[in-house]
């Protein structure tokens, strides 16, 4: 048993790590891992593998080889039993048919339709009902899916790739590579894991990118693109086959010619409200919250960075840093943020710090 750690949070912890297994696959369901102890001996586990598929309380009473076993055993989870029919059965019932006598749970769960109704049915029936083991870990596993459900808007992640000196490009515009091998393979992973990756005009335009998972093997994104002035051309590698894609522009751009043709090309197109800042961030979220797209990945630029910070929708950040300097006339990761004094800096906490084969990468929260 990991040393610190109770047997109730060793279980959970392995819960955890389990549940991990469905990341990029199970949005916009939850990341949830089961274990079933009897004993002190784990005789059966899963997770949720596959949005519509069965959850992971499902697929671990499934593995246990002895059902009877279950009626002297402990069920754990990390995230809160349903209690509702969606596209599966409640999985609360299913726990109090096999008469289950206990229940370990890391967080309740923030869906309105379950929320603290799952472990109130399995009391109800008798279960034993333990909630809140290694809560903080289990909250964060699921962040997205939580902020989602609370704050009724997408979770909203930051990805850089700079020099230490804090550029994203040269002042050609060159930014490939900034980083090496190993960082942009995380980055890709990362990509895999949310479920829409943003980008405004100027990086469509500059880096011409696909915004696809290449070097791990994950699900692809929804593309989002912000594009005001409709000025990405339609060869652009966004508006490809391989991903959906998402263009939010000017509602003044109603009647111009290029949203037939990339509606053609099986894109979606949004209009929104028109500021001098640029397009309604509230507008945009909202259309993502209601396609159900937990997360979004933002990945450029410095101005579509800048007014995310300014405006109060970043959640977190993942930072590259690369070891190298361009110098001051290079483009700086974030525009002027009108600053004035270091205490209204925008104020950030590091979640970890390691070494990418010579980068830095750094896993962090804005603090609002």
């Amino acid at each position: 048993m990991q040393k610190n750690f109770s047997e109730d949070e060793f279980y959970i912890d392995r819960c955890l790590k389990l549940a991990k297994k469905g990341a990029g696959f199970v949005s916009p369901n939850p990341l949830v891992g089961s274990v079933i102890v009897h004993n002190g001996k784990i005789i059966g586990e899963g997770f949720h593998e596959v949005y519509g598929g069965p959850h992971a309380e499902v697929n671990a009473i499934g593995s246990v080889a002895q059902p009877i076993l279950l009626q002297e055993s402990t069920l754990y989870v990390n995230l809160e039993p349903c209690a509702h029919f969606g596209k599966t059965p409640p999985c609360a019932d299913l726990i109090i048919r096999h008469k289950i006598p206990r229940v370990v749970i890391g967080c309740l769960d923030p869906f309105e339709h379950v929320s603290g109704k799952g472990a109130e049915k399995l009391r109800h029936a008798g279960v034993e009902v333990k909630v809140g083991v290694l809560e903080s870990e289990a909250l964060r596993l699921n962040e997205a899916f939580i902020h989602f459900h609370i704050q009724k808007r997408p979770f909203v992640a930051l990805k850089f790739a700079q020099t230490l000196d804090g550029k994203i490009a040269t002042t050609s515009g060159d930014s490939k590579w900034i980083t090496n091998k190993a960082s942009r393979t995380l980055g890709h992973q990362l990509r895999s894991w949310h479920s829409a990756i943003l980008i405004g005009t100027n990086t469509a335009l500059a880096d011409d990118p696909e915004l696809t998972v290449r070097h791990v093997e994950g699900k692809n994104p929804v593309r989002v693109l912000l594009d005001r002035r409709l000025s990405v051309p339609l060869t652009a590698k966004i508006f490809n086959a391989a991903a959906n894609t998402l263009v939010f522009t000017s509602s003044q751009n109603t009647n111009h010619p290029k949203v037939g043709k990339l509606n053609e090309k099986n894109v979606e197109v949004f209009f929104v409200t028109e500021n001098e800042a640029g397009l309604s961030f509230s507008e945009i979220f909202q259309v993502l919250y209601e396609k159900k797209l937990l997360s979004v990945y933002v990945e450029g630029g410095s101005g579509v960075y800048s007014r995310l910070i300014q405006e109060g929708y970043c959640e977190k950040f993942y930072g590259f840093i690369a070891p190298k300097i361009v110098g001051g006339d290079g483009l700086a990761t974030f525009r002027p943020l009108e600053i004035t004094n270091m205490a209204e800096a925008v104020s950030l906490r590091f979640h970890q710090v390691q070494m990418l084969d010579g980068d830095i990468f750094i896993e962090g929260y804005f603090n609002h």
